[in-house]
């Protein structure tokens, strides 16, 4: 019998549509164990569920500030533990600091695109 995370789970195929990621990247997230899929089909296909299109879709969210595969799985392993237990201490504390992390590496990405802005300006007026 099929269980009902599985009957909704969608090929790769279908994620990497909704993810703007491709399978290449779906299956390197998967060899770093970040997002393994839910399951695989009676051909042996992939499987992933929503929750698996959620955690593809932050880890996305996290590539443009930088950060490596080692820094993507404390993330994960912090969010995973506050959906266990919203009131855990420890990953609260570490959240904060990631928040605070995310903040800087957000506020120098925003500088360096001034700095492309103020590039490609000097150069309409050469």
């Amino acid at each position: 019998m099929v269980s009902e995370a599985a009957a909704e789970a969608v090929h790769i195929g279908r994620v990497a549509d909704r993810t703007g990621l491709s399978h290449r990247t779906i299956r390197h997230y998967e060899e770093a164990d970040l997002v393994p899929p839910t399951g695989r089909s009676d051909g042996g296909f992939r499987l992933y569920t929503e929750d698996d299109v959620q955690r593809l879709l932050l880890i996305r969210r996290m590539k443009p500030l930088g950060y490596r595969i080692e820094e993507m799985k404390d993330l994960l392993t912090t969010v995973d533990a506050l959906r266990l237990d919203p009131t855990d201490a420890r990953a609260r504390a570490a959240l904060t600091g990631l928040l605070t992390d995310a903040a800087a590496r957000r506020a120098k990405l925003a500088l360096q695109l001034e700095m492309a802005d103020e590039f490609i300006d000097s150069l309409g007026s050469v």
